[in-house]
């Protein structure tokens, strides 16, 4: 599994700690918590090293706190899309 991680990590950019160390602060989060998932989306981009702008930020908030169900990877694609 760690070479796994080596050339995800290669590939990437991303340090698979970090990532795992997220996924580990996950576990119990209350993604319904608007300050959670605002701490979460700040820390995804920093692990990516990318700007999340707040336009963004607001549009993820509102759909993690906002909505009654969570959304599928398909309709994740297509926010990330739309904001390229």
């Amino acid at each position: 599994m760690n070479d796994l991680f080596k050339k995800i990590e290669k590939q990437t950019g991303v340090n698979m700690n970090d990532v795992l160390r997220l996924a580990n602060s996950l576990e119990g989060a209350d993604l319904h918590d608007e300050r959670t998932v605002r701490k979460l989306v700040k820390q995804v981009g920093k692990i990516a090293g990318k700007r999340v702008t707040k336009q963004t930020e607001d549009m993820i908030v509102d759909t993690l706190v906002h909505k009654k169900q969570m959304p599928d990877m398909s309709t994740i694609s297509k926010m990330v899309d739309k904001r390229r």
